[in-house]
């Protein structure tokens, strides 16, 4: 039985995934170009992954002349919380406050970030109570 496709993303993919946010459509000529010299990846390897970034729903094509334009579809916040959402599933059981308890036990949490998130809580509960009413 093959292995189960993964809609994550794996560094090569997020990779190209960030020029196409970044830039916007692009050929495969250019999203070679826009990779930086030390990550450099040979032309194949870009066509092979951004196929594959089509395959799972990230990215779609259109042809102009003989060249085929990339853009992605799927937006850099939704495919964040595609990650969240699968890192959360995997391990913490589906659950936020799971994730959220662990994040919290980091020694490197520090005061300021910490005072942000309690911020974000108490505007999360406010725009709760005021969506019941």
């Amino acid at each position: 039985m093959p292995p189960k496709k993964s809609i994550t993303l794996t560094e090569a993919e997020l990779r190209l995934m960030k020029i196409l946010w970044q830039r916007g459509e692009s050929a495969v000529n250019d999203l070679v170009a826009a990779i930086p010299d030390r990550e450099a990846l040979a032309y194949n390897s870009v066509l092979t992954t951004i196929r594959i970034l089509e395959q799972k729903g990230y990215v779609e094509h259109r042809q102009e002349g003989r060249a085929f334009i990339y853009s992605a579809c799927v937006g850099e916040n939704e495919a964040s919380r595609t990650e969240i959402r699968h890192i959360m599933q995997r391990f913490f059981g589906d659950s936020r406050e799971r994730l959220l308890l662990s994040l919290l036990r980091d020694d490197e949490v520090s005061p300021e970030e910490l005072q942000r998130l309690k911020d974000a809580i108490a505007t999360a509960e406010q725009q709760g109570t005021e969506s019941l009413q």
